[in-house]
């Protein structure tokens, strides 16, 4: 029965994210054709320079270009033809780097964006919510005012602003890092020892940034977590029947814990979007920089295609998320059949 109420739970998960996750790209196919500009212009501009102003050789690609990317066709034939592609893996030709497959794209950067904001989510939540964990159990003393107001400012600064303070400090000022990049310009990457500390050298500050920015948030929220579960019932209970400070709380952290968790999955699942003002500020080749190349340049193809990614990565965390609880606490599946 337990397995059995667990499959329907999780089949109705599924076809909610399904549905929700055509409804996302519908909107990610939207968005870009609602932004005025000719997305071949770039192109066609390049085109121009290499046929030397001849404008009947122009007009052949452009409506060469017209019929490959299909811009010549209602909107709900693109539409239909995007999806059924997608759904196939196929996320088309990029236009700014033609003729250049999206996915081939993608795939390369992926692996510096997962580097530097997996490590930098996992750290900042544990930072943070070991801050706000301990300001709650200090509750109203000097430990408690500390943290609350150190969080309250750090989570107030932008990404842009922290990265550049440390660019200013660490990098020009004081020049102990590189200011941009993944690696030195005109290293080729290998795996010797000299390439790897290079790589980290260039790491600390885009993951710095990161961390600091986003540990604030994680410590307030576990904060007011703790102390909303300290004046539950059970906790109140547990006192008065004389159990230890330390024990209470223990339970306490992990209750408080199960929200955050939820926040974790999708900090995770939208990590291959990558901090886009980080990766712009830091010149660092990631997704969130290959998307702000694409938005610039109004390349259709390559915005969808990240798109595409960034919103299967989040559901997939989603329903993680979803299994993991409904194994945790059977109220969540039983609710549902309510």
């Amino acid at each position: 029965m337990g397995s059995k109420s667990m499959l329907k739970y999780l089949l109705r998960r599924f076809i909610f994210l399904l549905i929700t996750y055509i409804v996302a790209t519908t909107i990610v196919f939207i968005l870009p054709r609602v932004i005025p500009g000719n997305p071949l212009s770039q192109i066609l501009s390049n085109l121009s320079r290499v046929a030397q102003a001849n404008p009947e050789a122009i007009r052949a690609a452009e409506k060469t270009l017209m019929e490959e990317f299909g811009f010549g066709k209602p909107w709900y034939v693109q539409y239909f033809e995007f999806i059924t592609k997608a759904l196939r893996g196929d996320l088309g030709t990029s236009i700014t780097f033609y003729p250049r497959k999206v996915i081939d794209l993608i795939i390369p950067v992926i692996p510096w964006t997962l580097a530097l904001l997996l490590p930098a989510t996992v750290v900042a939540w544990i930072l943070g919510n070991s801050l706000g964990a301990l300001a709650a159990y200090k509750r109203n003393t000097w430990i408690d005012k500390g943290v609350l107001t150190t969080s309250l400012i750090v989570s107030q600064i932008p990404y842009y602003w922290l990265g550049m303070i440390f660019i200013f400090f660490f990098g020009v000022k004081l020049g102990w890092l590189p200011v941009q990049g993944a690696y030195s310009q005109g290293t080729i990457p290998n795996l010797s020892w000299s390439f790897f500390i290079d790589v980290l050298k260039h790491y600390i500050m885009p993951f710095a940034s990161i961390v600091v920015s986003a540990m604030g948030g994680w410590a307030i929220g576990m904060r007011l977590m703790v102390i909303y579960e300290l004046g539950s019932d059970y906790a109140m209970f547990s006192e008065y029947l004389g159990m230890k400070d330390k024990r209470i709380f223990r339970y306490v952290f992990r209750n408080s814990l199960l929200p955050q968790v939820t926040g974790l999955a999708l900090s995770l699942g939208g990590v291959l979007g990558g901090s886009l003002i980080t990766e712009i500020v830091f010149n660092y080749p990631g997704t969130g920089y290959l998307l702000f190349r694409a938005l610039t340049t109004l390349d259709y193809p390559l915005i969808q295609g990240i798109f595409v990614i960034l919103i299967a990565s989040i559901y997939l965390a989603n329903f993680v998320v979803d299994f993991v609880y409904a194994l945790i606490d059977p109220r969540i599946r039983l609710g549902q059949e309510a």
